[in-house]
């Protein structure tokens, strides 16, 4: 198997690997290291959880070493959990006798402490699409000499919305850079964008497109909503380790969360709207391990890193089938197997089969030779559980009814309580009301009409 010592990089950064312990590099490090430092462009795509942050960090560094006083580079995120990993990474790549200055933009920090940064001219910067604008809008962010860029999660940002910002931000460097693209899948979107933006690049692909790692068995639960709660309970009871819990809505973490600690399960919650700071102290305290369950939205689909993470369980299906793959990616990390558990309720019977399309496109034969998703009913109980494979047929009728319907015997007990209506009528004085087939049997007198019934009149003085 090939080394890092093999792909070109210098003594300076092989001694910074020794220290962070990286033995051997991944495929898509392999495949990326050497085109980037050669100056070529790269369009990559690989699996979530492959070693993309190192594929692109490793040469971003030794290309500023190269010449720190000219040459600069700019990283662009979807979300801030993944900028903050990537600057992380990055710092941790650079040795201490090479004095490079990293800065963080991204959204929910204080503007003046990011202006600080952006102040001391730092050689690399990580942000989001969102907050670079803001800055680059107001005249605080010059890229004019930007010299390496790296758009990682490509596709993300573009179903987050971010296309418009991208291109302003792109349109505002020179065209004569190296550009690297990295992205989990690859959709005609980012192939027009590629086209656009990076200059004869070099394709580099590992694993197949939409497909989880091989690592990470999955397994299957169809049970009611209702029944959810009750079904991840058992499985923490059952299995160790942490855990990351995926809900639909912030307000669903924030109320899962609770009731998992009421139940005796340490838990927090991690959404959108939460502060950045609060979001930074409870992924601090997860990787720390002062809890074992993380219950997000889909803000930790992407840029969560974390070795202890063994379990992943999705309480309720995402809306876009790709990001289970990026959610059950969470575990499985570097080598490691994991587990990922999917809730499914027949109200997400469409998203699954979504899902079960994009991981066997082309069908039977397929998935038959990857392997079955394992599926395992949640509980014992009453009647029998639903099967999403089975179609929803309605109950035949009775073996009495159906009599009644061949006789044409439907009818005749409507027509005995009309009868027995009309009888009931007899003698009733006018004032006592009648039943509703004697009323449909009469026709109703016309009343009297009353003041307002009319339209008003105009009077001419």
């Amino acid at each position: 198997m090939t080394d890092f010592s093999a792909l070109g990089l210098s003594a300076i950064m092989l001694k910074s690997l020794d220290r962070l312990n990286f033995a051997d590099p991944t495929p898509i490090q392999a495949a990326a290291i050497p085109a980037a430092l050669a100056g070529k462009d790269v369009l990559g795509t690989a699996q979530t959880g492959t070693g993309k942050t190192a594929a692109f960090g490793l040469p971003l560094v030794e290309h500023i070493a190269a010449n720190p006083r000219e040459n600069t580079a700019l990283v662009i995120t979807p979300t801030r959990e993944l900028a903050t990993q990537v600057q992380k990474a990055i710092e941790s790549f650079i040795d201490r006798k090479q004095k490079i200055r990293t800065a963080l933009i991204i959204g929910g920090e204080p503007y003046f402490k990011q202006l600080r940064a952006l102040a001391l001219n730092p050689a690399i910067i990580i942000g989001t699409p969102g907050r670079l604008n803001d800055h680059l809008a107001e005249d605080k962010l010059d890229l004019s000499s930007i010299s390496y860029l790296v758009l990682d999660e490509t596709d993300r940002m573009l179903d987050m919305g971010f296309s418009v910002q991208i291109d302003k931000l792109l349109e505002a460097m020179p065209k004569a850079r190296q550009t690297m693209l990295f992205s989990a899948t690859l959709p005609s979107k980012i192939e027009k964008l590629a086209k656009t933006y990076l200059t004869d690049p070099e394709r580099i692909s590992v694993g197949q497109q939409s497909q989880p790692a091989k690592d990470v068995k999955q397994e299957t639960q169809f049970l009611a909503q209702s029944e959810k709660f009750e079904a991840l309970l058992e499985i923490f009871r059952q299995q160790e380790g942490s855990a990351v819990v995926f809900v639909r809505t912030k307000y669903g973490t924030e109320r899962l969360a609770k009731n998992l600690a009421k139940n005796g399960v340490l838990a927090e919650a991690l959404h959108g709207d939460l502060r950045q700071r609060k979001r930074d102290n409870v992924i601090r305290a997860f990787r720390s391990k002062k809890f074992r369950v993380l219950v997000a939205t889909d803000v930790a689909a992407r840029g969560l890193d974390i070795p202890h993470i063994e379990l992943v369980v999705n309480h309720d299906l995402p809306q876009v089938a790709e990001d289970y793959v990026h959610r059950i990616g969470r575990t499985a990390r570097a080598g490691a197997s994991g587990l990922a558990i999917s809730f499914v309720s027949p109200a997400e019977k469409n998203l699954w089969s979504a899902i079960t399309r994009m991981l066997n496109p082309k069908g039977k034969k397929d998935a038959e030779e990857s392997g079955p998703v394992e599926t395992k009913p949640a509980r014992k109980r009453r009647g029998k559980p639903w099967d999403p494979t089975k179609s929803d047929k309605s109950k035949k009728p009775s073996k009495k009814k159906r009599q009644k319907q061949a006789e044409g015997g439907d009818d005749k007990p409507r027509a005995k309580n009309r009868a027995r209506n009309l009888n009931k009528d007899k003698g009733k004085p006018g004032w006592a009301g009648k039943s509703d087939a004697s009323a449909s049997e009469k026709p109703k007198k016309p009343g009297k009409r009353r003041f307002g019934d009319t339209p008003k009149k105009r009077f001419e003085k």
